[in-house]
């Protein structure tokens, strides 16, 4: 059985593998944290080039809401991939996915809603 951190790890290494195959570019940094029977995952600079200057080169809402719409479709898309991932990794059925992206920061968030909250081995603080 895993323990928490290495549920988390796991997450990251298997979310940040699949922005690189898929997206074309993988996160400069990435955080899973498990509560409960929710796993949230956040990405940092995750906005290519080419995202960037499709964002400047429009006006702000048009161009954000663009990005938006893109990159949820593409998660959208790759759902199964995405939910795969995490039932092997957690051996919990994703129920629900919520996504967002801020072209100001370039930070994208993914929440996972489970069907139950995954079981882990303790380990003892330091």
């Amino acid at each position: 059985m895993k323990s928490l951190r290495e549920i988390e790890a796991a997450i990251c290494e298997g979310i940040s593998h699949f922005e690189q195959e898929y997206m074309g570019r993988g996160p400069k940094n990435i955080q899973a944290h498990l509560i409960e029977d929710l796993l949230v995952v956040r990405l940092q600079g995750v906005l290519t080039a080419a995202e960037k200057h499709l964002v400047e080169a429009l006006s702000s809402e048009k161009g954000r809401d663009l990005l938006k719409q893109v990159r949820t479709q593409l998660i959208e898309i790759a759902r199964p991939q995405l939910e795969t991932l995490v039932f092997s990794t957690t051996g919990e059925k994703v129920i629900s996915l919520h996504h967002d992206i801020s072209v100001i920061t370039g930070e994208e968030v993914v929440l996972f809603t489970l069907a139950h909250a995954p079981q882990f081995r303790e380990t003892k603080k330091k």
